[in-house]
């Protein structure tokens, strides 16, 4: 049995199936929870919602005797510090795919060596790891999601952990301050493992057996919202895919996990997917810093648009529907590069994750893993087939709050526009 074991956390920030934890737990006399606050890495608006996670999983620790010790610096410096101090044996964390991910356990499993400190990287991160599918016919990952969701499907699933009973910690350690939320919180998101399996219950118990039917209401709160809490991993989502199966999901909501698994993969074969095109088609794009502001702002004059845009800068999230429409008006309607997008959405949003934020934007760009790069997308009929009644534009663009049904999703139509709302960026004529 080693003596101590320090448990690196990053993206899975809970103590329910949690394989780094509880190997640590299961073979280590001590171990040492660590979050490593990194300067070097800004987490913008999503400061509040982390320094809720960290307190919340705190919490939860000092529960089962333990404590979450949370340094500030570079994570390999910090990380290898801390063994220096305890006398630790090994480092446990979860894998990752990101370049900045890549990078830095490169880093702490060399420096780990260096100082004979055993060093293991844990799956956790997705359902399926990202590492454990190949295409029969060659090649390191699969580029195609239909062959992937096959694959998947029939793959084996590891058990899901339960959480610890007991974490003993060394004594003599100083836990650290947890960072301040900052100005910038979100109503309708707490952070934490607490609110994210609250919410996870929830909506299993009550909403996953509508959500084929249910999920492209855009007015309707019948989507899990559950994506920051997977993107901090509050929430396992091996956990929520077996949960969901048991309680009566078609099979719809499980495709979405699958998805992100699928983006996971394809990130982790391909890096740089938030700088490169994924497949190169010659694309040119136009520099318009105006539309590209208005569109930011969510002042396009395309009510659809600027709903989506709002409800991204207020609540810090966005409806799934949404995101492709407004994804596609920049890069389709504007013609507006698709990093520009991209980057304010993994700016602004709660669940802003480099694989699934830029591979989904990749995708609609045409850039990325359709095989159908060329498909149109009619935002108008969008907006009448998935916001018919028009609630949603008017929950968010209260400009058009008193407008009518008819001409809800097209202002321009009025002999005289609407006093305050700007007149449309492109024609949609």
């Amino acid at each position: 049995m080693t003596d101590t074991v320090i448990v690196l956390f990053s993206r899975d920030l809970r103590v329910h199936d949690h394989p780094a934890l509880a190997a640590a737990c299961e073979r280590a006399r001590h171990v040492i929870p660590l979050f490593v606050l990194d300067p070097g890495i800004p987490a913008g608006n999503r400061l509040g919602f982390l320094a809720e996670c960290l307190a919340d999983l705190r919490g939860s620790l000092r529960e089962r005797g333990g404590e979450l010790v949370v340094r500030k610096g570079d994570q390999v410096a910090e990380t290898m510090r801390l063994a220096g101090e305890s006398g630790a044996g090994a480092v446990h964390t979860g894998m990752d795919v990101s370049t900045l991910a890549h990078r830095r356990q490169r880093r702490l499993a060399v420096e780990c060596e260096r100082a004979g400190v055993e060093f293991r990287a844990f799956p956790g991160l997705t359902v399926v790891p990202p590492d454990a599918l190949r295409p029969s016919g060659g090649g390191d990952h699969y580029r195609v999601f239909t062959p992937y969701w096959r694959a998947w499907s029939r793959q084996p699933r590891r058990g899901v952990l339960k959480a610890p009973g007991v974490v003993h910690v060394p004594e003599g350690l100083s836990p650290g301050r947890l960072p301040e939320p900052g100005h910038e919180t979100y109503e309708l998101f707490r952070g934490g493992e607490t609110a994210g399996r609250r919410r996870m219950e929830q909506w299993l118990r009550h909403c996953v057996d509508d959500y084929a039917d249910g999920h492209d209401d855009m007015a309707g709160n019948r989507t899990s919202r559950l994506s920051p809490y997977l993107r901090f991993g509050c929430v396992s989502p091996l956990e929520l895919e077996s949960l969901a199966g048991e309680a009566g999901d078609t099979g719809e909501f499980v495709r979405q996990l699958c998805w992100r698994d699928f983006f996971h993969q394809v990130t982790r074969a391909f890096p740089r997917i938030n700088r490169d095109d994924y497949r190169p088609r010659g694309h040119e794009w136009r520099d318009d810093e105006h539309a590209a502001q208005a569109w930011r702002e969510g002042m396009t004059g395309i009510p659809i648009v600027d709903a989506g845009i709002r409800q991204m800068l207020a609540e810090g999230w966005m409806h799934n529907r949404a995101r492709l429409i407004v994804a596609s008006f920049l890069v389709r309607r504007l013609r507006v590069d698709w990093r520009v997008g991209a980057d304010h959405f993994f700016e602004r949003l709660l669940d802003g994750d480099v694989a699934d934020n830029y591979g989904n934007w990749q995708w609609v760009a045409g850039t990325g893993n359709d095989t159908r790069p060329n498909r149109p997308v009619n935002h108008i009929r969008q907006a009448k087939r998935y916001d018919p009644e028009g609630e949603y534009v008017r929950r968010y663009v209260p400009e058009l709050a008193t407008l009518p049904k008819r001409v809800i999703h097209e202002p321009w139509k009025l002999p005289s526009g609407v006093p305050g709302y700007p007149a449309p960026l492109v024609s949609m004529a």
